[in-house]
This record gives structure tokens, sequence and C-alpha cells, in this order.
């Protein structure tokens, strides 16, 4: 009786196993008829995002999907470059405020400030409700050698100067500071273990060397992670 109760669970157990080949021919079908019969155009791509997305969420809430277009984003600030005008910016009520051009960056080079607010890209208004996080990346950054023409107000001054910025690549620091505190302690501040974080540090470390450091304060504060094998 008992060898005859195994078998049946056996074969049980045959009869559900979800066969992953036959569960994708399945979904490989779907998008054929879907494609092919369906009586509207359907954007498969999109629906295949969707899906996925919809998938994960029925697993746990530490499986999740990203898109491309996310983890490059995700990425940029551990690649150590992007392209663009180089400035730090900060959404101010409505407008976008330069924090400050990168050293030597497009946006240094002509002249533009701390200080200084974007109230114009490339002739079109670039205040009020539309301004967001998205639209200063997608209409600010771009490909080495494009221009953008930005029109600034500067100060109490109501008066908008154009600039013309030639959009290059823009290096991302993962050091924040080297120097020495006194005579033997070096610091160094590390925001993040970006790809280049390696170089980065031992060329600050070959610098507080020269000046004699015997002891080194490795301040990690409010680092937001990175690559694992960088840290």
């Amino acid at each position: 009786i008992c060898s005859q109760l195994i078998t049946n669970a056996q074969a049980v157990k045959q009869d559900t196993q979800i066969n992953p080949q036959t569960t994708l021919q399945k979904m490989s079908m779907m998008y054929y008829l879907i494609d092919k019969f369906y009586v509207d155009t359907a954007n498969l791509e999109q629906l295949t995002e969707d899906a996925i997305v919809a998938i994960l969420k029925e697993l746990d809430p530490h499986s999740a999907y990203i898109s491309k277009k996310d983890v490059e984003k995700a990425n940029e600030p551990l690649v150590g470059s992007f392209e663009g005008i180089g400035v730090t910016f900060q959404l101010f009520q409505d407008t976008i405020l330069v924090i400050s051009p990168v050293p030597g960056g497009p946006s240094d080079k002509v002249g533009i400030m701390a200080g200084d607010k974007i109230v114009k890209i490339d002739g079109e208004d670039a205040v009020g409700k539309k301004i967001s996080n998205e639209y200063v990346m997608e209409h600010l950054r771009g490909k080495k050698g494009t221009v953008v023409t930005l029109g600034i107000k500067r100060g109490k001054s109501n008066e908008i100067i154009d600039f013309e910025v030639v959009r290059d690549k823009i290096p991302l620091n993962s050091i924040d500071a080297a120097f020495m505190v006194d005579k033997n302690v070096g610091y160094i501040k590390l925001d993040r273990f970006a790809k280049t974080s390696m170089t980065e540090f031992e060329e600050s470390l070959e610098k507080l060397k020269k000046q004699k450091m015997k002891s080194l304060i490795l301040d990690l504060r409010g680092n937001n992670g990175g690559y694992l094998n960088i840290a």
C-alpha cells in the first residue's frame, strides 16, 4: 500500500510540475496572437515591460524590475562621467537654480556662476510647473559637442543674459575632499564607491603621503554605496 501511495504521489507531482518551455511557448503564442490578430496596433515592448513588473510584484517586496533607462540613470554616478553642460543645480520653487558650475566644465568656461537662474533653454521658457529633474536632464544633458543656448537671470537684474554652452564630458569625482588635518593626520572623504574610486583614492593617498601623513581619517559619512568590489 505504501509503495502504491508513493508511486501515485510521484505521478501527481510529475503532472503538476510546470514545464518552463511550455510556459514560454504559451507567452510567445500570446504575443504572436496579439501582434497578428488584435484589432488595434499594440505596443509589444510596453506590454512586456508591464508584464514583467506585474509578475515580479507577485513574488516578494524585494524583487523588482528596473528598465534599461532607469538602470543607466542609477549607474551614472558610479560610472564616473556624463555628457552635459556641467552644473550642479537645484529646483528652487519653479526655477532651475545653479548651485555651482563644475570647475573647468562647459558652463564654467562661458561664465555661468553659482546663483544664476536658468529661465530659458534654446529660446523656450524653462520655468513653471513643467520643471522637474527629468525636464532638466532631458534638456541640459546631451551628446558631447552639441550646443544649447541658456537664458540666465543673474542677481536682482531682470535682464536675461544668453550663453551658448557646448556640451562636453563631465567627470564625476567620488572623493569630495583630501587634505592634511595637521602635520601627521590626513583626511579623505569618499562620497560613493564608483568605478573611478580606487584610482581617485590612490592618487589622494599618494598626495597626502608626500605631505608626511602618518595616519588617515577615511570619512564615509553620507556614503550612499555603489560597486561592491570597489568597496
